[in-house]
């Protein structure tokens, strides 16, 4: 994948921001297709892993970045998020970026893959999120295609038995699933509806 992958990080950043928006403090205590993640600490692994991102971008250790944002006030969730999503576009604004070789969790790789990896986990938890809400936003499919494209790449095999991998086994996705189901299912996620 040599595509310049910024402009789908931006979008999948407003979207993100959007749907932040939306979340109600009752709902902060609710579950997500992540078992181990309800709403709020689906936010807090958000926020963290943008800043991670931010901090990959600008030629840090992106290991030393821990992907949880920790004392974030409940009614502070979009603020924050706007916060780390700046610091993303401000680290990855220089072209260079997108061949220098970064550190990332799966080992060292080109700018343009590291973000594209992270549109996709991005991508996915809009998804997380998303159901955990009730779907309150139309979300945009192209992002998706993008992601799932992605994850095909990296993760081949449907099958996945290796424990560090933050991804289960695909499941089958329902008869007629749009982009984003497709790609939960192929992360191995499953919408709470039918959990």
């Amino acid at each position: 994948m040599n595509v310049d992958p910024r402009p789908l990080y931006a979008r999948t950043a407003e979207q993100i921001a959007a749907l932040v928006g939306t979340v109600r403090p009752e709902q902060l205590a609710g579950p997500t297709p992540c078992a181990e993640f309800e709403v709020r600490t689906l936010l807090s692994h958000i926020v963290g892993g943008t800043r991670r991102i931010a901090v990959i971008g600008a030629g840090g250790d992106g290991l030393a970045v821990r992907p949880f944002a920790d004392g974030v006030p409940d009614d502070a969730w979009s603020a924050a998020y706007d916060g780390a999503r700046t610091e993303v576009a401000e680290a990855w604004a220089d072209d260079a970026r997108l061949d220098a070789l970064v550190r990332v969790p799966w080992g060292e790789a080109p700018g343009r893959q590291a973000l594209s990896g992270y549109v996709m986990e991005a991508v996915t938890h809009t998804w997380d999120l998303s159901d955990a809400l009730g779907r309150p936003l139309a979300l945009d499919p192209e992002l998706a295609e993008f992601a799932l494209a992605v994850a095909r790449h990296v993760l081949p095999d449907a099958q996945r038995e290796d424990p560090e991998l933050p991804f289960d086994s695909a499941v089958p996705a329902p008869e007629g699933a749009d982009a984003y189901e497709r790609l939960a299912a192929w992360l191995g996620r499953t919408p709470l509806s039918r959990a």
